[in-house]
């Protein structure tokens, strides 16, 4: 899902998400527009939405969740 549409999916402007990572509204919306960012950019945004990244890796044996990118703490 494209992140704009994940926003509007938690019901949240650009300007309203801009406010919690304390980014203005243009910030959000170039982020939004990006196909490659770092990961800590990713979660900083996933996390302003209320939500958590994790990190997943698929294979024909089964999956794995990714730990070395988790937030510490």
């Amino acid at each position: 899902m494209p992140l704009d549409h994940l926003r509007a999916a938690c019901q949240l402007s650009q300007t309203n998400l801009a406010q919690v990572p304390g980014v203005n509204e243009s910030a959000v919306s170039k982020l939004e527009k990006r196909t490659d960012m770092y990961l800590s950019t990713l979660r900083s945004y996933i996390h302003a939405m209320g939500g958590r990244l994790e990190i997943q890796a698929f294979f024909p044996e089964g999956s794995v969740r990714i730990d070395f990118f988790s937030e510490k703490g």
